[in-house]
């Protein structure tokens, strides 16, 4: 009887659209995010989730949306796309949230996203950088980031020219986000009518680099590519360095990352890696980013991270389409919003972004930062693309 009550006064135009849309109340929002808090990739999970509750609390202490208030609901995926369903499948139709947002890993999102199509939430800027993020099209998919793919096909040839290098390998990750970083790389040397000397893959978790590194040296490598994260960027520069092999090394923005070294010390020092917006430490020249980055630090009591501002800018997109959107928050109201939306670029020095009703990812822009004395420095400027 309530239900048919319900269907009743929603087809007489009787009830507030936030009593018809899932996630959305009278006077709250929520906002569901699935991180990597316990495996590989924790360190970068962890970042986001305080970059993303970082923007809401400023928002909540400042006002709100539309008289509504921002809440985040994290799950953690261990960086494994079965637990990565199951998350999804929890926060869509138990906690009944209105998007997911900053979303990370690649084949996790690709586990997560029927889960969410089937219930109409969006896909929110995920926290990676693959194709899939945003095609084939589809209008629940929003992407922030220049693709792995389109990262690699602007940098390769443009530092394989500068250094005049005759010889590229490439050693990836054996998956989604592996293979990206790949065909991207090929794709660069193709337009230089050049192709990798050598190629080599590890299974995710591997920790043992040894013998791709043995043959990459073998094979004359003069830079390699790097479709690794962490653990294996730091693995298989450290090995290349005990045996005398010295490379150019060249990385996506999935190893642009502090942790590099500060895990991997000074054999670190010379990488490249691709990348959209810097890494906001504690001392930057710029004020802003200095203020950001030592509130940031009182707050969570970490440094902060380039993942704590991807969850930061996440959210703070999140809320201008949603303010766009105006009071009746939908989903397709809030589609309908962010798809005449321009991001101006950041504090943090990221490029604009343009949304667009048959063009959901906001910018194909990056450039590159290289390891010098420790830490990460930008080496040029964001690269054009067709």
């Amino acid at each position: 009887m309530k239900k048919h009550l319900l269907t009743v006064l929603l087809a007489l135009g009787l009830l507030p659209v936030w009593a018809q849309q899932q996630g959305v109340s009278k006077d709250q929002i929520l906002i569901g995010t699935i991180q990597d808090l316990s495996g590989p990739l924790a360190g970068y999970g962890k970042a986001v989730r305080n970059g993303m509750q970082k923007r809401i609390d400023e928002l909540n202490e400042q006002g709100s949306i539309h008289g509504r208030k921002l809440k985040l609901l994290t799950e953690d995926s261990g960086y494994d796309p079965k637990r990565a369903v199951l998350a999804a499948q929890k926060l869509v139709n138990q906690d009944k949230i209105f998007i997911m947002a900053a979303h990370i890993g690649t084949a996790q999102n690709n586990a997560a996203m029927p889960v969410q199509f089937d219930k109409n939430i969006i896909n929110f800027l995920p926290v990676t950088a693959a194709r899939e993020m945003y095609e084939p099209f589809n209008r629940l998919k929003y992407a922030a980031f220049a693709t792995y793919f389109d990262q690699m096909r602007a940098a390769v040839p443009n530092l394989t020219k500068e250094k005049k290098i005759s010889k590229v390998c490439a050693i990836y990750q054996d998956d989604e986000f592996g293979l990206e970083v790949l065909r991207g790389a090929e794709a660069g040397l193709k337009t230089i009518n050049m192709d990798f000397t050598e190629k080599t893959t590890y299974k995710r978790g591997a920790t043992d680099f040894s013998s791709q590194v043995a043959r990459m040296k073998s094979a004359g490598c003069e830079m390699v590519v790097l479709g690794t994260i962490i653990r294996e960027t730091v693995g298989t520069i450290a090995e290349a360095r005990k045996t005398g092999f010295n490379p150019l090394f060249i990385g996506s923005s999935a190893a642009y990352t502090d942790l590099i070294h500060k895990l991997g010390g000074k054999a670190m020092d010379g990488m490249y890696a691709t990348m959209t917006v810097p890494h906001p430490y504690l001392d930057e020249t710029s004020k802003p980013i200095a203020a950001w980055a030592n509130k940031y630090k009182a707050k969570f009591g970490d440094d902060p991270t380039v993942f704590s501002v991807y969850g930061y800018i996440i959210v703070d997109a999140f809320i201008r389409g949603a303010e766009k959107a105006g009071p009746n928050l939908t989903t397709d109201s809030f589609i309908k919003a962010m798809d005449s939306l321009t991001l101006p670029p950041d504090m943090f020095g990221g490029p604009e972004g343009k949304f667009t009703p048959t063009q959901h990812l906001s910018s194909n822009r990056s450039r590159l930062s290289q390891i010098q004395d420790g830490r990460w420095k930008i080496i040029s400027d964001y690269y054009k693309l067709d």
